[in-house]
């Protein structure tokens, strides 16, 4: 039985585990957290993805959990309206086959999934990896020391473990030229399973309801043309270039700004990709965003990290040879991320438009929508054809 240790246990970590416990692996998830993060805003399932949890006996959990948000409505400057449309309608989606879920329901059953056959660590980390032709040995930041077959990095965009087997983060870092704040903030907006999306070049504003509670998620994006390096660490330095950047703008924007200042639950990120030559180095490999994050933009993040994390269990499956099984898994699943990073280029957001121009052509757009044919071409978020799970030990056709 092989060992392997998995870092981190939000989305890819966690059906990582389940896929490899299922063909029989031995398997450890080393988490910095001291539990799996619930809360979070919504985030999709598409696609893909779809039959990855469908196979994984979680999709009618995860229908359950589906938010079932009516319509999203576009504002001008002023707050007037441009206009109101479904979902489906401007992420590409199939309205009745998609899911939407709070981000902590999906961690959640992910967890709950394999909590009993996978051996957790929480409020740990990897501190240093030595490879060699046996293993990896692993210190973890606890002061334990223990050797594993094979390591997977599914810590995320910012991966400590990609950071120590591949170099700095900067290096395969693709910053696309924006930044955004969220935050969780009081309903005094009468929303109910709905968004409202404010524009005006180069910055807009959101609030999301995804149910009738009387909370809503904000949502603050703005471009840059670099990325603001002195606020990364800094959350007081992080309030004030949100607020800075806002500073007399109309419609619902200074109650967004002293709730963002207020919040407890503030995450301040730029909008990025990770793009990396390759997913593995040795007995090491990454998957989800540590290994090739798509931004926020795309609305597809944790898709493909749910197919990224079923393939490598896949090819690992089905060969002894980690080598031969961390190239297929790459090559099997690449062009998929590849088509969906290209969702979005650096500066040049459909939903977030810079420049007037740009805000104009969006709108105009977003008016006729509903008047447009159906686009026959196949959504990235579809482009891959999941191959069957491979043989267990316990298959019939084995």
């Amino acid at each position: 039985m092989r060992t392997v240790l998995i870092s981190g246990a939000s989305i890819a970590g966690p059906a990582l585990a389940y896929w490899l416990r299922r063909y029989g692996f031995d398997v450890t998830v080393v988490e910095k957290a001291d539990a799996v993060r619930g809360g979070g805003y919504p985030i999709d399932i598409r696609g893909t993805a779809l039959d990855v949890v469908r196979h994984m006996g979680v999709l009618p959990l995860l229908q359950d959990a589906h938010i079932s948000t009516r319509r999203l409505a576009f504002l001008d400057a002023d707050g007037a309206l441009i206009t109101s449309l479904r979902p489906d309608a401007v992420t590409g989606g199939v309205a009745g086959r998609d899911l939407e879920v709070p981000r902590g329901d999906l961690t959640s059953i992910l967890y709950d999934t394999v909590r009993d056959d996978i051996e957790f660590l929480f409020n740990d980390s990897i501190d240093t990896l030595d490879q060699h032709a046996d293993g990896v040995d692993v210190r973890f930041r606890g002061g334990t020391e223990r050797t594993f077959d094979l390591v997977v990095g599914a810590d995320g965009l910012h991966s400590q473990t990609r950071a120590l087997v591949f170099g700095p983060e900067e290096q395969f870092h693709h910053y696309i030229g924006y930044c955004f704040a969220g935050f969780t903030m009081r309903n005094d907006f009468g929303l109910s399973h709905e968004g409202v999306l404010w524009n005006t070049p180069g910055r807009s504003a959101a609030l999301y309801a995804a149910g009738d509670g009387d909370t809503v998620h904000g949502f603050l994006n703005f471009a840059r043309p670099e990325p603001p390096i002195h606020a990364f660490r800094d959350p007081a330095a992080q309030r004030d270039l949100v607020a800075s950047v806002f500073e007399g703008d109309g419609w619902h924007l200074p109650v967004m700004v002293d709730a963002m200042r207020a919040a407890d639950d503030l995450f301040f990120d730029v909008v990025s990709q990770i793009r990396l030559p390759r997913w593995s180095s040795g007995r090491v490999a990454l998957v989800g965003d540590a290994a090739h994050a798509p931004s926020f933009l795309t609305g597809q993040g944790s898709s493909t990290a749910l197919v990224g994390a079923y393939m490598l269990a896949r090819e690992l499956a089905m060969t002894a040879d980690h080598t031969a099984a961390f190239a297929a898994y790459e090559q099997g699943t690449r062009e998929f991320v590849e088509l969906n990073q290209a969702l979005v280029t650096t500066g040049n957001s459909t939903m977030f438009p810079s420049t007037p121009e740009a805000l104009e052509q969006r709108n105009a757009a977003l008016r006729e929508l509903s008047m447009l044919p159906e686009d026959t071409e196949e959504p990235a978020h579809s482009a891959l054809t999941l191959p069957a799970p491979a043989l267990t030990a316990d298959s019939p056709a084995r």
